[in-house]
């Protein structure tokens, strides 16, 4: 702050607002509280001011909204790499449960649910199933787990998976991982489930992935129970086009309302099927799996998932407007406007704590100091009194001076004024009155 310009301003406080309007950095200020009157220059640099102030004010509360919006910008870049890390990829069978392995007991806990049987309906499901009704007097479990009867009556990966090659490399069920999705019970290859290693793949192309052969049984495939109303069936790619994002989103809308990730990977998928080529290889195949080659042709399928290539694309995005930029935008609107700068924030500071000191405190320190010195008179004056009465003696008897003698109240004529002032010095040139 600037020091004070005058004799009459280093006499007054911190605290005066001219003082401080006089020393602030921030501008029209000292023109609004300089000495003076209200005069029409003061009233016309006050209105300016205001005009700024809530100008600038104004600037700064929209750019805080522009920064609350969290504007983004989005940043394409394809880039090539020498190995990428093979996607978990999970089987599931679209029947969820195992019609050989469904008892009385499943229908009454899950047919409701799972099955949207009503229970007049369950001795008719059971024998289209071809399985015996529930025996007379049958009574259900107290209790009932659904996983268990997932991991019971669901598709086991052993009866389904017929061979399995990583990169020519052989595979089992043991590298698959149970999970449990909406479509029941299903298996994770390359999951990275227990601190296991995620496998990666230097090529791409056909033969450098994940090749599988399933039987999808559906021999046990549950019976359709109800007309649907003429809904169509969806071939494997309208499910994937459509069936699959949708209820993707249902299950996402349904769930708790998440964050979205930081970072996430995401693979195009591109789809081709091709019914088995021909019935040598149909009829290789029943002969090493003991079926017929009817059987081999409806439920035998063979997946090899790869990487087409080994490129790939980044979508990042980042802030469109930073925390330096609203900063520096706030300081330069509070430079066009006003004047003024962080350190002007600091003054506007440095002068309300001196008003504080100056008014607040002082106003209480003031009131104690004034309570101090009446408790102090108050005591000297009682201090006074006892002393005179400790000497115990009548106003005549107390010891006087001549001089006092020669003032009392007497019939002669008054002393004047040379005899007063005698008298006064006879009585400062007396060292002590003695008793």
């Amino acid at each position: 702050m600037k020091p004070p310009s005058g004799p009459e301003e280093a006499q007054r406080p911190a605290s005066d607002i001219c003082v401080f309007a006089s020393s602030c950095t921030m501008h029209g200020l000292g023109h609004v509280f300089g000495p003076g009157g209200l005069t029409l220059r003061r009233g016309l640099w006050a209105a300016a001011v205001l005009l700024s102030l809530a100008t600038f004010l104004y600037q700064v509360a929209e750019r805080v909204c522009y920064y609350r919006e969290f504007h983004h910008e989005t940043a394409l870049e394809e880039r090539e790499s020498y190995r990428l890390t093979f996607p978990a990829v999970t089987l599931c069978n679209i029947n969820p449960l195992r019609r050989s392995r469904l008892t009385p007991n499943d229908l009454h806990w899950a047919g409701p649910v799972l099955l949207g049987l009503d229970p007049a309906e369950h001795a008719a499901y059971l024998r289209a199933l071809g399985r015996p009704p529930a025996p007379p007097g049958f009574m259900p479990s107290p209790t009932f787990d659904l996983a268990r009867l997932y991991a019971r009556a669901g598709h086991a990966l052993e009866d389904m998976l017929l061979d399995c090659r990583y990169r020519s490399w052989p595979c089992g069920p043991e590298n698959f991982t149970t999970i449990f999705t909406r479509m029941g019970q299903c298996y994770t290859f390359n999951s990275g489930a227990e601190g296991t290693e995620l496998l990666t793949t230097p090529k791409g192309g056909m033969g450098n992935g994940l090749e599988i052969m399933l039987d999808v049984q559906q021999d046990e495939y549950l019976p359709v129970w109800r007309d649907m109303g003429g809904a169509p069936v969806c071939s494997p790619q309208q499910y994937k086009d459509c069936a699959s994002p949708v209820l993707d989103a249902m299950l996402r809308k349904d769930a708790c309302t998440c964050p979205s990730p930081c970072a996430s990977t995401r693979y195009a998928k591109e789809l081709s099927m091709v019914r088995i080529p021909s019935r040598a290889s149909a009829r290789y195949l029943a002969q090493k799996h003991n079926r017929s080659e009817a059987y081999i042709t409806e439920n035998v399928l063979v997946l090899d998932i790869f990487f087409e290539a080994l490129n790939y694309e980044t979508v990042e995005q980042k802030k469109a407007y930073e925390v330096s930029a609203l900063l520096g935008d706030i300081g330069g609107q509070m430079g066009l406007f006003i004047g003024a700068s962080l350190l002007t924030i600091l003054e506007i500071l440095d002068f309300l704590c001196e008003v504080f000191r100056d008014r607040v405190l002082g106003y209480f320190w003031n009131r104690k100091r004034s309570q101090r010195h009446s408790s102090t008179n108050l005591a000297s004056h009682h201090s006074l009194c006892c002393h005179q009465a400790s000497l115990c003696l009548p106003p005549h008897l107390l010891p006087r001076h001549p001089a006092l003698d020669w003032m009392s109240v007497s019939s002669g004529p008054h002393p004047n004024i040379q005899d007063v002032a005698s008298l006064h010095a006879s009585l400062l040139s007396s060292s002590q009155i003695k008793f």
